[in-house]
This record gives structure tokens, sequence and C-alpha cells, in this order.
């Protein structure tokens, strides 16, 4: 037996044995001690290493506190969060972040980015061209442009969505004043006026590559009302060129929404009723054709030719009429040839009737063979009456004015020796069943009763007379324009006698307004001239004063009110006849 002192260093020397095989990890709990006695030698042998770009700071440098404020945002969690508030028991919105971005974009700078991005293309092309085989079926490759093509043309789709959407909003703060004039403006002067009116101008409408073309018919859309067809030409035969169709909109008076090109000068147009998406257009070289919205290529949908019984002078005016009896789309259309033709859309092409083909009365000479000749009546334009469907006017260069059916080819139900000159236009007033209007190059506007067979009213304008048109909202309200660049508008209730504004409307003193149409809901009317501007004006409230209020009485509106009210003046003149 050892005594206790003999076993003390056996058992120290077995825990110096473990604490140097586990190292100088841990202290003896029981006694608090540092176990391992190479610590102290390992840690005067470590040598601190400092970086060569450590920053040398002074006592007072190390000392200096920075305070920093700990917040409950997190900067990482979306800012424009709605949160609920407890205590006001509503929802508040913080607004989003915003950044003021400016940046210019010149020319040289778009030009650089279209050659960038035509080099990149170019790249892809060539790097597809390494990666095929030279040998290749060609049905694969016709497919793969097909599907290429069918990918550019959906990007440029949706690139051009998003473009118009910028244009329309650029166009908005452009013209913001001239929008809120259209809007809200009223002429307070017009009150001190003694029942004269005038045109406030708006938009003007213009295109490049229209510059030098007439404008030779316009026309509202039935059912978008801010878009407009216009119709680019020449009356001048000896400088016949090329045509266009450009649909405008007052949403965007800086560009056209669409544009279609022509070989021959387009002359008129018209819009259907029912489908406002197909345009009817005559053209100086006897053609007609129909252009689809839907599908804004460059080429008509529908074309007459030679073979399908085109006209041989140009066509001055096309209608749409209701669809015959296989609900097919129909429309007539004049022409100098003297031939009004009916035009109806079976299958994928055009067929044509002569409805009627138009003679001068008591021109009739015999040949020698016993042939008789008729001189033909140069047709330049028509209208059709708005109930009787049948029943239809044709104005003719020989200043004559034939009433016509549709049911017969070889005469007329009657004559009248209107003008003087050609018959520039003729218009069925929109309320009164009886009554219509006409204009000359004989400086003249005349209205008539087609009952009789002398004109109710005649207007000297001291000009030639392009184009006259009723209002939408009164029966007694015309405008009509001269080639001495003024637009007049006149209303018979206010005074019988003369137009109760002249005003000058032309850009420039040396052009000549060719048409004026009325809006069908706004107040506006647009005219064209012929160096193919278009200019959009506001009618003032003394221009369309409508019946005023009776104290106890309400106001009567409506269509027999109009037909009343012209019905009254019309009476009246004829009275006078009567007497005279």
């Amino acid at each position: 037996m050892l005594p206790a002192s003999a076993k003390a260093p056996h058992k120290q020397s077995r825990k110096q044995s473990i604490s140097i095989g586990r190292g100088t990890r841990k202290r003896d709990e029981d006694s608090g001690t540092e176990v391992g006695e190479g610590t102290d030698e390992w840690a005067q042998s470590k040598a601190t290493v400092r970086p060569p770009d450590q920053l040398e700071l002074t006592d007072a440098e190390l000392k200096e506190e920075f305070t920093r404020i700990l917040t409950a945002n997190n900067p990482h969690a979306p800012q424009n969060i709605v949160r609920y508030s407890f205590k006001d028991r509503e929802c508040q919105m913080e607004p989003p972040p915003r950044t003021n971005f400016s940046a210019t974009a010149n020319q040289w700078e778009i030009y650089d980015a279209y050659v960038e991005e035509l080099e990149k293309q170019e790249k892809t092309k060539e790097k597809e061209k390494a990666k095929t085989p030279v040998a290749k079926k060609s049905g694969k490759m016709a497919m793969r442009k097909v599907t290429s093509m069918e990918s550019q043309t959906d990007d440029i789709i949706k690139v051009s969505q998003a473009a118009k959407i910028v244009e329309r909003m650029v166009n908005q703060n452009t013209y913001d004043d001239v929008a809120q004039d259209f809007k809200y403006y009223e002429d307070a002067a017009d009150e001190y006026r003694d029942q004269v009116g005038t045109l406030l101008p708006l938009w003007k409408f213009q295109n490049d590559k229209a510059k030098r073309l007439s404008v030779t018919a316009l026309c509202w859309n039935p059912k978008y009302r801010d878009l407009f067809a216009v119709g680019h030409g020449s009356y001048d035969f000896m400088k016949q060129s090329r045509g266009m169709l450009l649909l405008y909109s007052m949403k965007n008076p800086s560009f056209p929404e669409y544009m279609f090109s022509s070989d021959s000068g387009i002359m008129c147009l018209d819009i259907h009723v029912d489908h406002p998406y197909l345009v009817a257009v005559g053209h100086y070289d006897g053609n007609v054709a129909i252009y689809n919205l839907k599908k804004p290529h460059s080429q008509p949908s529908f074309r007459s030719s030679a073979k399908s019984g085109k006209h041989s002078d140009p066509v001055w005016q096309v209608k749409w009429q209701k669809d015959d009896m296989d609900q097919n789309l129909n429309f007539f259309s004049v022409s100098s040839d003297g031939r009004i033709v009916s035009w109806t859309l079976v299958k994928s092409e055009l067929v044509h009737v002569d409805v009627i083909k138009l003679k001068v009365e008591g021109s009739t000479t015999e040949v020698p063979e016993g042939l008789q000749l008729h001189t033909v009546g140069c047709g330049t334009a028509f209208d059709f009456h708005k109930e009787i469907d049948y029943m239809f006017l044709v104005g003719t260069e020989e200043g004559k004015i034939y009433k016509c059916s549709k049911s017969y080819s070889s005469q007329f139900l009657d004559t009248y020796d209107a003008h003087n000159m050609a018959v520039d236009a003729v218009s069925w007033n929109p309320y009164h069943t009886k009554v219509f209007m006409s204009c000359s190059s004989d400086w003249t506007v005349k209205i008539w009763d087609h009952t009789i067979k002398t004109p109710m009213f005649i207007y000297d304008l001291n000009s030639a007379v392009g184009d006259v048109a009723w209002a939408p909202y009164s029966s007694t309200v015309f405008a009509a324009v001269t080639t001495d660049g003024k637009a007049h508008v006149f209303d018979l209730a206010i005074n019988k006698y003369e137009a109760i504004c002249n005003q000058p409307v032309a850009a420039k003193k040396k052009n000549k307004i060719t048409h004026v149409q009325f809006n069908p809901i706004h107040p506006i009317i647009i005219v064209g001239d012929d160096r193919g501007h278009i200019i959009c004006l506001k009618l003032s409230p003394n221009l369309r004063k409508m019946p005023k209020e009776k104290k106890g009485q309400e106001v009567q509106k409506g269509p027999a009110v109009e037909i009343a009210k012209l019905d009254k003046l019309l009476n009246l003149v004829r009275e006078v006849k009567i007497k005279t």
C-alpha cells in the first residue's frame, strides 16, 4: 500500500497527459484553472500582421463615437404599400419613390440606335448562316422564314401599339390648350354681336406625303365620331399623278391613323354606316375601290377593272346604299361618262349594273343612216333621298339637276334648270323630305323644294362654291365654302338674306377651299383646301342657336320641330311666288 502523497503525482501526471491530448480547448470546470502548459508560449510566438492600406487613426479619432438610429423599416420591403391605421381607422398609401430623369433624343442619337440595331440583326443572320449546314431542304428554310417574319410582325405590332399610346399622350400635352378650347370655350362676345357668329380655328391636319395634293373628299366615320377620312387627288387634269387616302383622329393631329396610297388620284369617298371599317373610293382614272381598315395594306381589298365595267371618266361621287336582297353590300357611283353604276360586292369581286345613262334633253341629232345620236350628260354629284329609297338627284356639268329613280333607266322623274355652270354638290335636307340644296361654280347656292321647278332661296357668294353641307343639329343651318378661301355659315331662321358668318379660313390667301363637313355630334366643322391641309373649326354659340326656354313652357325638340321651322320659311316664299 502506497501513501496518499505517493498517489498524488500519478494522478497529476495523468491529468496533464489528458489535457495535453485535448489541447488548450477548454478549462477545467472544477478547478477553474487554465489547462495546458504550452498556451503562453503559443500566444507569445503569434505576431500581428497589418494590412498595407489600414488607416492610422489617432487616439482622439479612435475614441470618437458614431451614433446610428435603428428603425423598424425594412430597406428591402416595397415602399408603396398600404398600411392600415388603427388610430384613424383608415388606410394610408405611401407615395412611391420618384426620380427625375431627363435626356435628349436628337436625330443623330436616333440614327445611331437604328444603325446599332441593324448591325445586331446582321450579326445574328451571320451566326445563323454559320450554324446551319449547307445542304438543307428548301421547304424547311421557307417555313423558318415564315415563322421569323411572323415573330417580327408580332414584335412590331406590340411596339406600334405602345408607340401609338405614347404618341397620343405627347400630342395631348402639346395640343392641350386646343383640346380645352374644343371642349369648354364658348365665345362670350357673341352676346354683344347682333346675330353674327364666328369660327374658332382648332387643329390643323396635314401630311408631308400629301403636301401637293388637293383635298378632294371629306367624310366623318359614323361610329367613331373623332375619326374622319380624307381623299387626296387633283382637280387639274394637266397635273394628274397619285392619290392618297388618309384617316385622321382628333386625338392625334400630328399623324394619320391610317394611310393608303394609290396610282390614280382619289376624287371621292364614303364610309359604310353599318361597317365603319369599309371605305369606298372613286378614282380619277374611272376605277372604284373598297379599302378595308381591318387589313391595313397599301392595296384595296376590292377594285374594279376594265373588264368589270369601270368608268371611262373620273368618278366624282360614291355613296353606300342598303344591302340588296341577298344581303350583299352595294354602293353607287357617278362619273363624267354619264353612267350611274350600282356596284355589288358578290363573294370576292365587284359586280356592276348600269342604273341610268344621262342624256342632255333636246340634244338628239339624226344621222343619215336613220340612227339617233344623244349628247351624254356629264354627272358631277348625286345624293339619295333619306326616306324614299329609289329616288335620287344628279347634278351635271351642264348645270342641270335630274331627279331620277332606280327603277327607270331611260327617263328622269324631273329636270331642274339649276345653274349656269357645273353643279359641284347636291344634298337633301336631313330633316325635311322635300328640301334639297345645290351649289355651283357660278357663285351661287340654291335651296329647292323638289315639287317646285324654281329655287326657293338663292345666295350669291361672289366666288365659285366648292361644297355645301347641312348642319346635323338644325334644318335651317348650312355651310358653304368658296375658292377665295372663305367659309360661309347660314341660318335661315335668323337671316334669310345673307350669311351670319363670313370668315377666311384658308392658311394662305392663295389657297382654295374645296370641301366642308359638319361633325355629327360636336359643334365643329372641317374644311379642306387645294394644298392638302384640313382645318378644324368650332362654331360660336350664335351659329348654333337653339330655341329659348319660355317661362312655364318646355322647349320642344326633335325632327317634327325642325320640319315645322323650315316649313314656316318655305310657306312665306311660296306665298310671295303665288302673288307674283
